[in-house]
């Protein structure tokens, strides 16, 4: 319950190892969210707020996402516009396929993820800002010129069909998508749990969101 005694919403995050669930599950907590981690798609049921966390290779992870039976309880989520957060990888996985080792992800948004163009060094790794095209509720609370922890060497890069989709840009090299949003649909390429203040609160406003 929270302070004022409303339930608190149920974040699920799919645990199909690949993400810093620890780091991840206690900045749900402290957003105001009680935290299931689901090892099998039967295990989101009941979710208020879906949160797809990564790191590494697309298609590992969209092996053990099929072997833990999720890629069609995902799809159905997104489909039905209800509350997601895709988080690096979580947000590559979203588009239709991956350079990076030529696996067919979940085709939620038109486009493919690529190599970091023109970046001047691999992996992008640390600070960087990310510049907003519209206002979000996700960033209610967070200057414009904020900061947030990258780690990636890949990104994803929308068809012209998933333009409107794309919230935030950031420079490394070329100018890359790093936050997407449609509907309840969010996915930032930037970890927002190792991203400080500004981080924390972007978790506390999908949270509040979700509730």
């Amino acid at each position: 319950m929270t302070e004022t005694g409303a339930a608190r919403p149920l974040a699920v995050v799919v645990d199909y190892g690949a993400g810093n669930l620890v780091s991840i599950d206690q900045a749900l907590r402290a957003a105001g969210a009680d935290v299931r981690m689901a090892t099998n798609g039967d295990e989101i049921d009941g979710a208020d707020l879906l949160v797809v966390p990564g790191v590494g290779a697309a298609a590992p992870a969209m092996e053990r996402l099929r072997a833990g039976g999720f890629v069609a309880p995902v799809t159905d989520w997104v489909a039905a516009d209800r509350p997601f957060l895709g988080i690096c990888l979580g947000l590559q996985l979203l588009f239709e396929g991956s350079d990076e080792d030529g696996a067919e992800t979940l085709a939620v948004l038109p486009g493919r993820t690529v190599r970091l163009d023109d970046a001047p060094t691999l992996p992008h790794i640390g600070w960087n800002q990310v510049v907003r095209r519209r206002d979000h509720p996700a960033f209610a609370g967070i200057a414009p010129d904020a900061d947030f922890y990258f780690v990636h060497s890949y990104v994803g890069l929308p068809s012209s069909e998933a333009d409107a989709a794309v919230l935030g840009e950031t420079e490394h090299g070329a100018r890359f998508v790093s936050a997407v949003a449609r509907g309840n649909l969010l996915g930032v390429q930037f970890h927002p749990e190792r991203s400080g203040t500004d981080g924390l609160r972007l978790i506390a406003n999908v949270v509040r969101s979700a509730a």
